[in-house]
């Protein structure tokens, strides 16, 4: 088992005093003493508490929040399997029950030895390349039979990770199709002596001539964000890069992080110039810890050739850093807000809106937080000019969109299209001949039939933050409702009511149906939940948590009424088996000590 012995336990100060004791280090705090310990025992955390200066209870609040925090003991290996949909679809199942029988764990324990927990997570990014897991936070792709046997046996013999063979961790871009992003040369820092030369203002010009719109999903246009954060009062300013890419089936900014660092680097230094910031934070997604060192050294290297620090290219006034902040498992952190919480040091609730982030963002400054494909994009723009952006695309979307596809498809990866391509084009180049339908935008976006596949990827038509999920003809659409409404279980952090319970009522609901015990009655429940969730949640989480039911619903109908029971109603909990055990106390079997069928139709009604 993990070692927390008064020597180790001390250790917490220094890793403390190497983040300066700020509280808003928190949850880097806290990985690293994990990283050390293997988990979060309470000592620790009562150490952390203390050296911060801040409430016991709070520390435990958000070691307690994040799902790659544990406060429990966790084994020297701890394998993550990823439990997307798409891994499913590949039979990530059956590889994970084969790797618990072989070193003989049951699927969330930790054996009794400490050597081993075995596990599932949502989603890896990995999904062009699954099925995928996380071993001790590092991304394991490409699993068969062969490599499940392998991880055994080195799991046996203890072998260190830096000693399992390099392919297990080998994850490729899959770089598909490429247009002005990912397909031309940029030459480090060009943009940034680009704006050196012309200007913030004319840089803000092109920006908005360019029309490009946060291509995260919300679609806000950029030039209006940076303008508003540049005119509000506060000397101190702040530029945040959303790397927080939880939308199972979406990795098109892992590639950009791997592939394109310098790209997305140079456009937040580019926004802290025209801002008027220094200082800029990447949020990066947990799962995606396998890139932490190769983006510290791209950023080290930057700093070395005068494209990163203390007078940038050599101006005196222009100063700019980027630190690097891991998140630990929270979906929720994907919304800018939430965000900017945890950079805080908090659990990831989302803030009240107004006031926001550009006036009122991290510590209460005017805060600039955009996409990673946003950055990138917006480098280029400085570099080629706002015209050029916006040859591509359509009246209303500018510019081009990085997709991701996975699922049932020939050819999964990472295609770059002008806004305005057709559904049935992307289907035809990434070889998805089949397809019934596909889910766009994670679960959280929408799913659409064949019937809509002339549709066309933009804002003003369909909108996404950038993925497919491609669901064949052979596939039950239901089995990936049920893993979506699994996931918003999962994920929403519990801040507001109707999330919190609005999410395991429709979990309950979907199972129900999905298991044949459902009636019309349940599909009316379902629709009547999900529109209450969409106008009464806190977040966007909880608002587009229904969007999986509520579309399937209307365009798959059939993927229900096949599974429905005749009666008009069938209660979900059996109130009388409920009550067995107060009987059996009590002694009494009479006809009084049990429901009739009327009592318990009223008492399963909502």
């Amino acid at each position: 088992m993990a070692e927390t012995s008064p020597v180790r336990i001390d250790g917490v100060r220094d890793i403390v005093q190497r983040h300066g004791a700020l509280p808003t280090r928190l949850l880097q705090i806290l990985r690293e003493i994990q990283d050390d310990l293997r988990w979060l025992p309470a000592e620790a955390l009562d150490s952390v508490a203390e050296a911060l200066g801040i409430a016991p209870d709070r520390v435990r609040r958000v070691a307690e929040f994040y799902a790659f925090l544990y406060t429990a003991p966790r084994g020297a290996y701890n394998i993550l399997f990823s439990d997307n949909i798409t891994d499913r679809m590949l039979g990530n199942r059956a590889l994970l029950h084969a790797l618990c029988a072989r070193l003989g764990v049951g699927i969330g324990e930790t054996r009794a030895d400490g050597r081993v927990t075995v596990g599932t997570t949502s989603c890896t990014g990995m999904c062009d390349q699954g099925p995928a897991a996380l071993v001790n936070g590092q991304a394991v792709t490409r699993l068969d039979a062969a490599r499940i046997a392998s991880i055994a046996t080195l799991v046996e013999q203890q072998a260190p990770l830096e000693q399992w063979p390099r392919e297990l961790f080998e994850v490729t871009s899959n770089i598909r199709r490429a247009d002005i992003l990912l397909g031309r040369h940029f030459a480090d820092g060009a943009a940034l002596r680009a704006v050196l030369k012309r200007g913030p203002a004319a840089i803000l010009d092109e920006l908005l001539k360019s029309g490009l719109r946060g291509q995260g999903g919300a679609g806000f246009k950029s030039a209006a964000k940076w303008r508003s954060c540049r005119e509000a009062s506060g000397a101190v300013k702040y530029v945040v890069c959303n790397a927080d890419e939880g939308e199972p089936g979406t990795f098109k900014d892992r590639v950009l992080m791997q592939d394109f660092a310098d790209l997305v680097f140079e456009g937040m230094t580019l926004c802290g110039r025209v801002m008027g910031a220094r200082q800029g934070f990447v949020y990066l997604r947990g799962e995606y810890r396998y890139l932490l060192d190769a983006l510290r050294d791209t950023l080290q290297r930057r700093r070395e050739v005068g494209l990163l620090g203390t007078a940038i290219l050599g101006e005196p006034d222009f100063n700019f850093d980027i630190e690097i902040h891991l998140g630990a498992g929270a979906y929720v952190c994907g919304e800018e807000s939430a965000l900017i919480e945890s950079l805080e040091g908090k659990h990831g609730v989302p803030r009240i809106r107004p006031p926001f982030p550009t006036t009122h963002g991290y510590l209460n400054q005017p805060t600039v937080v955009n996409n990673v494909e946003t950055f990138a994009a917006a480098a280029k723009i400085a570099v080629e000019g706002g015209d050029w952006f916006a040859s591509r695309g359509t009246a209303e979307s500018k510019g081009t969109k990085l997709l991701s596809l996975s699922g049932d498809c020939e050819r999964p990866g990472i295609y770059e299209y002008p806004f305005g391509v057709t559904v049935r084009r992307v289907l035809e180049d990434c070889g998805a001949r089949d397809a019934q339908g596909i889910q766009m935008a994670g679960p959280a976006g929408h799913m659409i039939s064949a019937k809509l596949f002339d549709r066309r990827i933009c804002f003003e038509d369909l909108a996404t933050g950038g993925s497919f999920m491609v669901f064949d003809q052979q596939r039950d659409i239901l089995d990936g409702i049920r893993n979506f409404t699994h996931f918003f279980v999962h994920e929403s952090c519990g801040f507001c009511t109707p999330c919190r319970v609005g999410t395991v009522l429709m979990r309950d609901l979907v199972i129900k149906v999905h298991t044949g015990h459902g009636t019309r009655y349940d599909l009316e429940e379902m629709r009547t939940l999900g529109r209450i969730m969409q106008v009464a949640c806190h977040c966007g989480l909880g608002q587009t948590a229904p969007n999986p039911v509520l579309d399937s619903l209307e365009q798959f109908p059939e993927a229900y009424e096949r599974r429905l029971r005749s009666t008009a109603f069938e209660p979900a909990f059996d109130l009388n088996a409920a009550l067995e055990e107060a009987r059996r106390l009590t002694g009494r079997h009479d006809p009084g000590a049990y429901l009739n069928e009327e009592e318990l139709l009223l008492g399963a009604m909502p």
